[in-house]
């Protein structure tokens, strides 16, 4: 297993997931992590960075000015050799070369860095320095040309390399922050997976797996897009790595937690194999040959500096024995797992005696009061409600027993629909009946599964049978089908014609909507009419036989997400969509000069700030020369001045703040506007719309950026 093998402190805080170890001159490991003072540090046992100013030891710093937001090393530059530094802020991305002690490039980017990755993606011929920011995904090569552009869902929060599909070429998995995990091959979505919180890490395991860890606590292992299991802890998972503890040559998850915890598990069950706690919350763990030992150690660094080292130790004298027999400890674990069920069925049943026996004792011996009758059954309904009663428009979940056992108490579990997933009704003693109505509030339109624990028992006894139960909630279990009217219809559409029969259409309607009653079939033509409890908006779906289809709505993210739906549903793999949105482009037009407007002011004041500073020189040598001619009125005069002027920079450098975060915010709605029109086609021509789109950004061109949405064209 894994025995510590060195600690060392640095004095330094270290942030969350900006701990990294690199090569800078090709051949021994430096650990490098955001700190304090808007400062990189460089930990070099090896003396391998001469040219910085060496403190506390082997400790050298990097003076970034701008607060760090991400960080990430590795060969950028193939033909070097060596591992570059690269460091993400706010606005801009740095490539630093550590060992000549220079930039490679300072480039300017809007939408920010909150994650850098480097490496191959996909079969561009290039390494890149893949950068996840505000709804946005950049890709620069080592002379810091945007190789590639694309937009996801919401900010970006980690991202990771590897072979998704097992094609030899890496796939990109990126996590944000709408809770989605989106995997692209270079520019194109090839899977989603939606999970039910903030996606914090992401980890490449082999044969196209990966590891995950949310904000809340949760960490899990797909499979490709299928999920292979996950656990929930009441502390947060700080950082996901891979290391091999047991010398077999397939490496475990390791995970680093809020509360110092460091833990290694089987990547295939989940199951704790080794574990450890550090003295604070875990802010990084890398592998590398620190020591220049000839092996990798796993190292785990805290955010007050704590460095601890760990490797594989082969002193156990059974170690032998333990891989010989490691399918077999499989089996073992499966015969314990049944062992603790059994336990726990004969832990039941010694309750329920107790029960009966308690019951005796008070009311004596009712046989027939206090059993539940074998043939009790559960109905359960879905239905769609509009507001009312207090109540937002829901789904209404109805239960009820058929032959008038009360129930006594309802648990739902839904992932990432309730906080704590978990949602609990328990009436009071004199409120409990036969049936409950459980209103359920569905934020978004995404496909769930509630799984039901409904507990039933009679009025006069305390013994209670639960009952199981899963029901799914389709994709658009909000909208509600509503009289066909021509009045008031959404001026918003979308149309496109498909080699489909009408009846595979309302296939895809009585799946993917919650309906009281089956849509049915038309030859001739299709006309429905649905209405959102959640927004009071109409959607209106039309079909003629000939193919063509109108789907009609104000709502540009709603009408994507039919567009994708439907198209997964009928594979297919290229559709080409023209569509017009006028309530969206008219809010597009506006944040489109507002995002001028808002470019000029910070620019404006930029000169403002870079004016002033050259006359604080000017008053700081006048207020000097006067304290050395004893001419302390002057002096006094002249710091006032300074004082004033420091006022005026202080309320400019506030109103650039503001400024900035205004303008992220519309950047980001820009971003998420791209992205929508890209989901209203499919394929190639979703590509290209996302391309047409970014042309007409980088051009200052509303107009054709508003064409480009409309027709995926220019």
């Amino acid at each position: 297993m894994l025995i510590p093998i060195f600690s060392l402190q640095l004095n330094n805080k270290v942030f969350p997931r900006t701990f990294a170890v690199g090569k800078f001159d090709g051949k021994k490991p430096s650990l490098i992590g955001a700190t304090a003072g808007n400062k990189v540090f460089i930990h070099s046992p090896h003396d391998i960075n001469p040219q910085a100013q060496q403190l506390d030891g082997s400790v050298s710093f990097l003076n970034v000015n701008q607060v760090i937001t991400s960080l990430a090393c590795g060969q950028l530059d193939e033909q070097l050799e060596k591992d570059l530094l690269v460091v993400g802020t706010n606005t801009h991305i740095i490539a630093y070369d550590m060992e000549r002690n220079v930039d490679l490039f300072f480039q300017e980017i809007q939408d920010g860095a909150n994650a850098i990755t480097i490496g191959s993606w996909g079969e561009l011929p290039e390494t890149l320095a893949i950068v996840g920011g505000n709804c946005s995904i950049h890709g620069f090569n080592k002379k810091c040309e945007d190789i590639l552009w694309t937009v996801t869902g919401d900010n970006v929060s980690a991202l990771s390399l590897l072979d998704f599909n097992s094609d030899g070429y890496n796939e990109l998995v990126v996590g944000s922050e709408d809770y989605d995990i989106r995997v692209f091959r270079e520019d194109q979505l090839i899977a989603d997976m939606q999970e039910s919180e903030i996606v914090v890490s992401i980890c490449p395991l082999i044969n196209g797996k990966f590891a995950y860890a949310l904000s809340n606590g949760t960490i899990g292992v797909y499979e490709r897009s299928n999920r292979q299991w996950r656990i929930k802890s009441r502390n947060m998972a700080i950082v996901l790595e891979t290391f091999d503890i047991d010398g077999d040559g397939v490496e475990e998850l390791v995970t680093g937690w809020s509360n110092g915890k460091v833990d290694i598990r089987n990547d295939r069950s989940g199951e704790v194999i080794f574990k450890d706690s550090l003295a604070a919350s875990v802010a990084g763990i890398v592998k590398a040959d620190y020591r220049i030992a000839g092996e990798n150690s796993l190292i785990c660094c805290t955010n007050e500096g704590e460095v601890r080292g760990y490797k594989f130790s082969v002193q156990d004298e059974n170690l032998a024995v333990a891989h010989t027999f490691k399918s077999n400890q499989e089996a073992v674990r499966d015969l314990l797992q049944k062992k603790q069920t059994l336990l726990l069925e004969i832990q039941n049943i010694e309750n329920v005696g107790k029960a009966h026996k308690e019951l005796d004792d008070q009311f004596g011996t009712i046989e027939v009061l206090t059993e539940i009758p074998a043939s009790t059954e559960i109905q359960t309904g879905l239905a769609v409600e509009k507001a009312g009663n207090d109540l937002p428009g829901h789904v209404a979940i109805k239960i009820k027993t058929t032959n008038g056992t009360i129930i006594r108490a309802v648990t739902i579990f839904a992932e990432g629909l309730f906080r704590g997933e978990c949602y609990v009704v328990h009436p009071a003693a004199h409120q409990l009946q036969e049936n409950v109505t459980v209103p359920i509030v569905l934020p978004r339109d995404a496909a769930v599964d509630l799984h039901l624990q409904i507990f039933v028992g009679l009025k006069t006894s305390k013994l209670f049978h639960i009952f199981d139960l899963t029901r799914p909630l389709p994709i658009f279990s909000m909208y509600t089908i509503i009289e066909n009217s021509s009045q008031n219809e959404p001026k918003g559409y979308v149309t496109f014609s498909i080699n489909e029969r009408i009846s595979r259409i309302v296939l895809w309607i009585n799946h993917h909507f919650l309906l009281a009653e089956e849509c049915a079939a038309d030859p001739a033509s299709l006309y429905v009419t649905f209405l959102c409890v959640r927004t009071d908006a109409k959607l209106v779906i039309r079909m003629q036989n000939t193919g063509h289809v109108r789907i009609q709505t104000d709502d540009i993210e709603l009408a994507g997400n039919i567009i994708q739906s439907m198209g997964k549903f009928l594979k297919i793999e290229n559709l080409h969509t023209n569509g017009d949105f006028p309530l969206e482009f008219e809010l597009l037009q506006q944040v489109f000069s507002q995002i001028e407007e808002y470019q000029a002011a910070r620019q404006r004041i930029s000169s403002d700030m870079a004016e002033h500073a050259s006359i604080i020189r000017s008053f700081l040598i006048r207020a000097e020369d006067a304290r050395l001619m004893g001419d302390i009125p002057i002096m006094k005069q002249h710091y006032i001045d300074l004082l004033h002027l420091n006022r005026d920079l202080i309320n400019g450098y506030t109103i650039r703040c503001t400024s900035h975060e205004e303008l992220m915010r519309h950047l980001r709605f820009l971003n998420q506007m791209v992205q929508k029109a890209g989901n209203l086609r499919l394929g190639k021509y979703k590509t290209n719309t996302i391309n047409h789109c970014r042309v007409a950004i980088k051009g200052n061109n509303v107009e054709l950026l508003i064409k480009s949405i409309r027709s995926g064209t220019v």
